[in-house]
């Protein structure tokens, strides 16, 4: 029935941008799976309007949230069909897609998100989104999604001892699924949309992911314990299908260019409103917040490095991006 309401909609976006195109109007398809309360999601919202204000009209910007067109490994199938021409995806499930991006997930690669953002914008970030287009996928720029972190249903993680023998969702990340066998847990892919079923049923004993998407999908209310270990940070690339590119005036590039670097300013400033936001509210909701020892998860982490030793561009590029910390 999902599948048929995604085909269903997308039929109804084709004749509609039939109709718009003969009258001008470029429409940019953008879908995402966040909830509409997300600081994406809000900056999404400034983007379209900013493109709408710059073009004059001539392009504006349709937001399908909740994965409503699917999920973010379907929205990038989509998107290199050209049956999408923008979304928001974790730097996890672009992996999939861009192998060279996996090095983001590695587990505490970076020391702060001032050390993070360096990075991000700087030639190593601007370097991995070039290295995308080859899969028909452009990178535009990097939203910030914090730190990642775990969440449990029964007892709370204090050290990689207490994920032994858990079940714990990831998303459909080799990286991912890596870091939690190193410390002793067992990796189980989920969907996000299935992820609160999935922990109120038992299928996992558990998960991991940022303060804010913790709280908006109201996992605190099967997950009492959330350990902030920040293992790592993921952030979210906005990208946009090299098809619906390539179609763009100059101007037209230029128009989104722009709206796109205020939306990425903008929505960085509402992540840091978010994520204090969110851990109140989840202490006063009663989860039980900790702060664990980090070292001996960096300890039991740090032999995924070893698999890039042989690997000499990501090598170098890990061993740049541990300089850029000082």
């Amino acid at each position: 029935m999902k599948s048929l309401a995604a085909i269903l909609m997308l039929c109804i976006m084709f004749f509609a941008l039939g109709c718009e195109e003969a009258g001008s109007i470029r429409t940019i398809r953008l879908a995402h799976g966040l909830d509409i309360n997300h600081s994406v999601h809000r900056a999404m919202v400034k983007m379209g309007r900013d493109i709408d204000s710059l073009s004059n009209g001539r392009l504006r910007i349709e937001i399908y949230p909740n994965q409503q067109l699917g999920t973010e490994r379907e929205i990038l199938e989509l998107i290199q069909l050209g049956s999408i021409d923008m979304t928001k995806v974790s730097v996890a499930t672009l992996e999939n897609f861009a192998p060279k991006t996996r090095i983001l997930g590695l587990p505490y690669l970076f020391e702060s998100r001032e050390h993070a953002f360096k990075v991000l914008d700087g030639p190593i970030g601007q370097s991995l989104l070039d290295n995308a287009k080859q899969f028909r996928l452009k990178g535009l720029g990097y939203y910030d999604a914090g730190f990642r972190s775990f969440y449990t249903e029964q007892e709370p993680v204090t050290s990689p001892d207490d994920l032994k023998g858990l079940k714990i969702r990831v998303m459909e990340s080799i990286t991912a699924m890596d870091m939690v066998k190193s410390l002793g847990g067992s990796p189980t892919p989920i969907s996000w949309g299935e992820l609160y079923t999935s922990l109120q049923q038992g299928v996992v004993d558990g998960a991991e992911n940022n303060l804010p998407s913790f709280y908006l999908s109201k996992h605190y209310e099967v997950c009492p314990y959330y350990a902030l270990d920040e293992h790592t940070f993921s952030p979210d690339v906005l990208i946009v299908g090299t098809q619906f590119w390539d179609t763009l005036s100059e101007k037209e590039q230029d128009w989104i260019g722009e709206a796109v670097k205020a939306s990425l300013e903008h929505q960085r400033k509402l992540w840091a409103e978010s994520e204090s936001e969110a851990l109140e509210k989840i202490k006063e909701k009663g989860v039980k917040v900790s702060y664990p020892d980090k070292e001996p998860f960096k300890e039991l982490t740090s032999e995924m490095y070893r698999a890039y030793e042989d690997d000499e561009e990501l090598n170098n590029m890990i061993m740049q991006i541990k300089t850029l910390a000082n």
